[in-house]
């Protein structure tokens, strides 16, 4: 499905909450993160938002989806609701595939759907592990939307050196001669 004919099959509020979600992930590109941005729309109404955080945290699993599964799990307390139908009520939209970890974590809590941009060919929970086949979800999944520009924010961070990455361990060769 081509760029254009995926955007097409978003409603105008989708649309609306992708546009969030890129702004989170341009956000997260401006702070020296993998540039990926989401939020999470409960009865029509975004109640968490998020991009990742891995490299201000020094915490691997700070990605943009977990960041708001915790502010799920407060406005779930909040607002005195039952944490399980809050989710199984929320509907994703993220800029980049869920990686593995947070596609089974968000699978695992039985989110209604995932709407995501461009596919994670280095860690995607469908591009490189088909967690759906693993853990057979409830969950709608569908890509796809804006990929270009979700893929053109991953090139222009990963053009740059990472800075908060640890050092190289890879030994060169020394030449013989």
């Amino acid at each position: 499905m081509s760029t254009a004919e995926s955007e097409s099959s978003l409603s105008d509020i989708e649309k609306s909450f992708m546009e969030k979600a890129f702004c989170y992930a341009k956000e997260a590109l401006q702070n020296q993160e993998v540039p990926v941005g989401c939020i999470f729309v409960y009865h029509n109404e975004v109640i968490a938002v998020g991009r990742n955080e891995v490299n201000q945290t020094k915490n691997a699993t700070r990605h943009a989806e977990m960041v708001c599964v915790d502010q799920v799990v407060e406005y779930s307390k909040t607002n005195s609701l039952k944490l399980e139908s809050v989710f199984e009520q929320i509907d994703v939209f993220v800029t980049v595939e869920p990686c593995i970890m947070c596609a089974a974590a968000l699978y695992d809590l039985k989110v209604r759907s995932i709407t995501f941009g461009c596919k994670n060919d280095r860690f995607g929970g469908s591009t490189v592990l088909d967690v759906k086949e693993i853990l057979k979800p409830v969950t709608v999944v569908q890509g796809g939307h804006r990929a270009d520009e979700a893929m053109a924010l991953l090139k222009e961070f990963y053009k740059g050196q990472n800075p908060n990455a640890p050092a190289s361990k890879v030994k060169l060769k020394k030449s013989v001669e």
